[in-house]
C-alpha cells in the first residue's frame, strides 16, 4: 500500500550540495518511521538518517552528522535529505524507507537515486 519515490540525485562537484525527496502515497509520513540509507559502488548498504513521528526526533550516522539533515513537509507528504559539504565518499545509491513501528525490519522502500561526488 505505501509506496515510496525518490529524485533530486545527480552530479555534483566536492563541497557542494544536494536535497533529496522522497514522495510517499498510500499513507502519511508522519504515521511512519521514514529513514535514508545508502549504497556506494560495490560496498553494503549503509544507514544514513531517520526521523520519527516527531520531527525533532533524528539520528544520524557518524560518516554525515553534521553534514546532512532529515526532514518532512507533511503538507506536500515528502521527506528530505539535505546533504552539504559533498565528498567523494558521499558517491552511492541512496534509497528511502519506511516501517510503520520504531523497532525492527523496514518495510517499504523507494527506487533509490544516485548520488556522484566528483573531485
Amino acid at each position: 500500500q505505501v509506496q515510496l519515490v525518490e529524485s533530486g540525485g545527480g552530479l555534483v562537484q566536492a563541497g557542494g550540495s544536494l536535497r533529496l525527496s522522497c514522495a510517499a502515497s498510500g499513507r502519511t509520513v508522519s504515521s511512519l518511521n521514514m529513514a535514508w540509507f545508502r549504497q556506494p559502488p560495490g560496498k553494503e548498504r549503509e544507514f544514513v538518517a531517520t526521523i520519527g513521528w516527531s520531527a525533532g526526533n533524528t539520528m544520524y550516522a557518524d560518516s554525515v552528522k553534521g553534514r546532512f539533515t532529515i526532514s518532512r513537509d507533511n503538507a506536500k507528504n515528502t521527506v528530505y535529505l539535505q546533504m552539504n559539504s559533498l565528498n567523494s565518499e558521499d558517491t552511492a545509491v541512496y534509497y528511502c524507507a519506511a516501517r510503520r513501528t520504531a523497532r525492527g525490519l523496514y518495510e517499504y522502500w523507494g527506487q533509490g537515486t544516485q548520488v556522484t561526488v566528483s573531485p
